[in-house]
């Protein structure tokens, strides 16, 4: 028999995506499946527009947005199945997108997360920003993709059509094991919204386990359906939460290091906001960096004490990225060591 899989959608306040997006989910053509829509207290109409037009969806309501991270896991935590699947309401999915991924996730017990491959709704040659072909990190904990190195975005040409073992699987898509989400403790509502797929991947590469991605599954991705780019609370997210990740997941002989070297290089990330004049932008960094600081013992306590087993580090890459992008001008993933 099949594993029971629930596509889970996180909504808030996103009915222009459901009415747009949804129906693709509806036409999935995998038999043991439930469609969930989890509403993070949306104010639009979002979820009467559901339960008038796709009565086969199981609508599970928050008393309030608590975020991407809590918001999910609080609605996980009333769903069962096999395998979640934590899917954004701005993704275009095809018929046969869930097969292979399971195919491939049920033939490894060590195959903990996984990703499709992600491209642009808008462009839709093109790989998308949020996961492309599947997620690295860098020595001083920046992420990349196979596909996409900071705003440089490849063409999908076929170039990554193997499966592969990757280090981080994308929030836009994600496949997950429910009995490795529960060991993992879910999502880290601490924060909120924004790399904490990276660090739940990181969690379970930490005990071991592996994150692949399965390029015979292809969906569309919007992007910056919550927040757009140039956001500075957007902003305040990535550079607080990156600061977290690393506090909580590097090694006990790394983790001053590279938060001290990390500083450094978000001082330049400073100074390149202020220089384009986006002072708003820049004054997040200041106050990602100041709560970080005020909350480090909290950063400290989650770390999770050293296992037996060895951790997993297939897709961490042992050098700079921001110097092999800047510097070098490695534009595009295969020109990297």
């Amino acid at each position: 028999m099949q594993p029971k899989v629930a596509v889970v959608i996180l909504n808030w306040n996103g009915k222009r995506f459901l009415e747009q997006f949804l129906p693709s989910v509806i036409q999935s053509t995998y038999n043991n499946l439930e469609i969930v829509v989890g509403d993070n207290a949306s104010s639009d109409d979002s979820v009467q527009f559901v339960q008038s037009n796709y009565q086969q969806v199981t609508i599970l309501e928050n008393d309030q947005n608590y975020g991407y991270a809590g918001g999910y896991n609080k609605i996980l935590n009333r769903v069962n199945a096999d395998y979640f699947v934590l899917l954004n309401s701005d993704v275009e999915v095809t018929p046969n997108w869930l097969e292979p991924v399971i195919e491939l996730m049920e033939s490894d017990d060590l195959i903990a997360v996984a990703q499709p491959k992600l491209k642009d709704h808008k462009r839709k040659a093109y790989f998308e920003y949020a996961g492309a072909a599947g997620g690295y990190l860098d020595i001083f904990g920046y992420p990349f993709c196979r596909g996409r190195i900071f705003d440089s975005i490849e063409t999908d040409n076929g170039q990554y059509e193997t499966v592969e073992e990757i280090f981080w699987a994308s929030g836009a898509a994600m496949f997950i094991k429910k009995s490795y989400f529960d060991l993992a403790g879910g999502l880290d509502a601490d924060l909120f919204a924004h790399m904490e797929e990276i660090d739940l991947c990181w969690r379970l590469k930490n005990l071991g386990y592996k994150v692949v991605y399965c390029p015979s599954s292809e969906v569309y991705h919007v992007g910056g359906g919550t927040l757009q780019a140039e956001s500075p609370f957007k902003t305040y997210l990535n550079f607080r939460n990156n600061l977290a990740i690393l506090c909580k997941n590097l090694p006990s002989n790394k983790v001053f290091g590279v938060l001290f070297i990390r500083f450094w290089l978000d001082l330049l990330a400073w100074f390149k906001f202020i220089s384009d004049g986006k002072f708003k932008n820049a004054f997040s960094i200041n106050k990602a960096h100041t709560q970080f600081l005020l909350h480090l013992s909290t950063w400290t306590k989650k770390r999770i004490p050293p296992k037996k087993q060895k951790p997993n580090t297939t897709g961490q890459w042992g050098s700079s990225i921001v110097w092999a992008y800047f510097a070098k001008k490695k534009k595009i993933f295969s020109e990297l060591n």
